[in-house]
């Protein structure tokens, strides 16, 4: 019962994580210096615009983020394959909190002001931060590969939304969660772009909140596991305990029984009368 319910929560995170992906290309595009951190095609389009001479856009700043998705996804596949395999609440809890960690130092750094100035310090870290998580996240959806669902691409989405239509001669599969998803991104874009006119933090701040929602419904299933292991534990730590005592009682049975010990009882010399 537990898991069927937090498969049916899944569809509903992921549908979350793709209005909060608006927020951060709003964020890293309109205040980080025309980048993305979130979409990577983007950012290598921009990246190739930036080396050519594009004015306004910096190889460097697309550099950064393209780096740093990629340690985020490295990060997010190490999750994965040490994790999933043994509770895939406890995989899932992990790598939504360590994004929900990531947004909230972006979240932390950038308090304070609308804008951070290009080529700054502060202005590297927050493009470092944001894309960490977003490549960790990818990462960690790509491993649940719920179809239509992958959170930060939608060009395959809306591919998909008109070649399957009944227009084409397709049947509509998952049409719904295709034009859900398209809506939710374009959502987190505008509600991104209006929370920049007021501060940097607030977006980010969002984006943090929803990280946590990643996380807080698989806590409990979490500790549940982990309050199953530890009773398994106990169980086999008292069997053990129970098999040494009785390995115990039977040594001593043996050496009340034959005084010396171990050794088999000295055979009894019978006289010759004869």
């Amino acid at each position: 019962m537990q898991e069927a319910r937090q498969e049916r929560i899944v569809p509903l995170l992921l549908y979350l994580f793709t209005a909060v992906t608006g927020l951060i290309d709003a964020v890293s595009y309109i205040a980080l210096g025309h980048i993305f951190t979130a979409n990577m095609t983007g950012n290598i389009v921009l990246l190739g615009f930036a080396l050519v001479g594009v004015p306004g856009l910096s190889a460097l700043r697309s550099l950064t983020a393209f780096a740093a998705f990629f340690v985020g996804a490295l990060i997010g596949g190490r999750l994965a394959t040490t994790l999933a395999p043994l509770s895939s609440h406890r995989w899932r809890m992990t790598a939504f909190g360590c994004e929900a960690l990531f947004l909230l130092g972006a979240t932390l750094t950038s308090i304070g002001s609308a804008s951070v100035p290009l080529d700054s310090t502060r202005l590297y870290a927050v493009i470092v931060l944001t894309a960490l998580a977003m490549g960790l996240r990818n990462a960690t959806v790509r491993k649940i590969a719920l179809p239509d669902l992958t959170t930060t691409v939608l060009t395959l989405t809306i591919t998909g939304l008109a070649a399957d239509s009944s227009f084409a001669g397709g049947s509509d599969p998952r049409w719904q969660r295709r034009v859900v998803s398209i809506l939710l991104m374009f959502a987190g874009a505008v509600v991104g772009a209006l929370l920049l006119r007021h501060s940097l933090a607030l977006p980010l701040g969002l984006a943090t909140v929803s990280a946590v929602c990643g996380v807080a419904p698989f806590y409990r299933s979490s500790r549940l596991e982990w309050g199953d292991t530890s009773m398994s534990g106990k169980v086999r730590k008292d069997a053990h305990v129970a098999y040494l005592e009785r390995s115990s009682a039977r040594d001593r049975a043996t050496e009340l029984s034959s005084p010396l010990g171990d050794q088999p009882p000295t055979p009894i010399l019978r006289e010759d009368k004869s």
